[in-house]
């Protein structure tokens, strides 16, 4: 039976690595890159996964690191982009980093010599006409102005983003409680709240006058130049509101109005820094309001001064820089596919991942969704344990729209962290000695993730 083509649009890293996956299943691909035709701003060649900023991939590490994990599942669903960096990378520690015209010119030359892609290099302007019956956007934190236009049109006025606003995330259990509380503002109850929603951790004068100055003099990141300034007061950077300031941010997200501290009821707080639950497990939570352009050697020691965040782990430090990502938990489902319009799917960063291999990661599943329903059969998310299903399930639906009712998006782009997997029974080690806390315990935990991972993983592969 002869089989329609799925179109891609965009050669970036999902965007190849899609059609690698539905050629894999036999299964045509036209892959649209309007590269030479019209060029960005960030690409220099005309090479498909050209790789426009770090040439690392982030740690190789399977057993202790979500990335390093997220590598091994793709090595195992036969990725191009994992095969082509393994045979490109350069020395780098316990890193995976690439030889970046290597990379490219080995995942170009592939798809080149794939007869079941056609590569054409063009630009599409607009949403896939009817007779594409199956297409995959991949442009991108760079897309055209004018396919964006027609992406804006078609998922609403308030679904793509063009600019990040990203403020930090912390592991629950990294908090020290014995100095942060749980209570709302005054104790409201809101949407599904208990009036008990956010952990808040207390500054007395001096912290926080240590605190602002931290912030000013810490290390920045500049704009690139093709970014320009999208500062508007709805997203400005905590160090650029201290600087207006030095009682900007303790009547702005820093305020200490209606809280109580459990610990210490009699004294008032000077400050409060607010942190609210991130995705549906309870496992990450955001710092409120503290996006910042600080560099991120600087936000780990300046935010590790705050009360509570001393031993802080971060799944992801704030930023703030050009993206174009669609609201996805309410665009998409399970399969990446736009709920108002069948047969149309996204991948890659636009779909709210961050990072190299999680957009190839998101391209990768994309294909393997698109290729099944070209045979014929339904597509099979895989299991949440995994670091595929984490990584989709916060795109998804593990992310918590708190704002929903005021109007407002609070979906934002995601690396793969452990945070994101389902909680894990750690057993301890019959040869462990002592007490089993800290570092040790975190040891184990990480482990039986992965281990957990792969076994799933793995089974899912043998079914799809």
């Amino acid at each position: 039976m002869k089989k329609n083509p799925v179109h891609i649009i965009g050669g970036g890293l999902a965007g190849s690595e899609a059609a690698w996956q539905i050629a894999r299943h036999d299964v045509p691909v036209v892959l649209h890159e309007m590269r030479p035709t019209r060029g960005t701003d960030a690409h220099q060649g005309e090479g498909l996964a050209e790789l426009v900023c770090s040439n690392s991939f982030r740690s190789d590490d399977a057993v202790q690191n979500a990335v390093g994990l997220i590598h091994e599942e793709m090595r195992r669903a036969g990725s191009l982009i994992m095969r082509a960096a393994d045979a490109n990378k350069v020395p780098a520690g316990s890193a995976l980093a690439v030889d970046r015209v290597g990379f490219s010119d080995a995942v170009t030359m592939a798809l080149e010599n794939e007869p079941l892609i056609e590569i054409r290099r063009e630009e599409v302007t607009g949403l896939p006409p009817q007779d594409w019956a199956s297409t995959i956007i991949a442009t991108g934190p760079l897309t055209s102005p004018d396919l964006a236009e027609a992406v804006r049109i078609e998922t609403g006025e308030d679904a793509l983003a063009f600019f990040d606003a990203i403020a930090p995330i912390v592991h629950f259990d990294s908090i020290d409680f014995d100095k942060a509380w749980f209570q709302s503002r005054y104790d409201k109850v809101g949407p599904g709240g208990t009036g008990k929603d956010y952990i808040n951790c207390p500054l007395d004068r001096d912290q926080y006058e240590a605190f602002i100055d931290a912030l000013i003099a810490g290390d920045k990141t500049e704009f690139r130049e093709w970014e320009g300034t999208p500062y508007f007061d709805g997203c400005l950077p905590i160090e650029v509101m201290a600087e207006r300031g030095r009682e900007t941010l303790r009547h702005g997200p820093m305020k200490p109005m209606g809280l109580t501290n459990t610990h210490k009821p009699n004294e008032k707080a000077y400050a409060v820094v607010q942190l609210r639950q991130d995705n549906a497990l309870g496992t990450l939570y955001n710092m409120v309001g503290f996006q910042t352009k600080l560099k991120y050697g600087a936000q780990k020691e300046i935010f590790k001064t705050i009360p509570g965040l001393e031993n802080a782990e971060f799944a992801r430090l704030g930023g703030l820089h050009r993206n174009t990502f669609i609201n996805s938990p309410a665009l998409l489902d399970e399969t990446l596919q736009l709920k108002s319009r069948p047969g149309l799917r996204f991948a890659g960063q636009i779909t709210g991942c961050e990072g190299y291999v999680e957009s190839a990661a998101i391209g990768l599943l994309t294909g393997r969704f698109a290729a099944a329903e070209q045979m014929g059969k339904k597509p099979v998310p895989p299991p949440e344990t995994t670091a595929f299903g984490a990584l989709l399930n916060h795109i998804t639906k593990g992310h918590i729209a708190y704002e929903q009712d005021m109007g407002k998006r609070s979906f934002q782009p995601m690396n793969i962290n452990f945070g994101l997997f389902p909680p894990v029974d750690i057993v301890k080690p019959a040869q462990h000695e002592g007490r089993f806390r800290g570092k040790d315990k975190a040891i184990v935990k990480r482990q039986t993730i992965t281990a957990r991972a792969l076994l799933d993983v793995d089974e899912w592969l043998a079914n799809s």
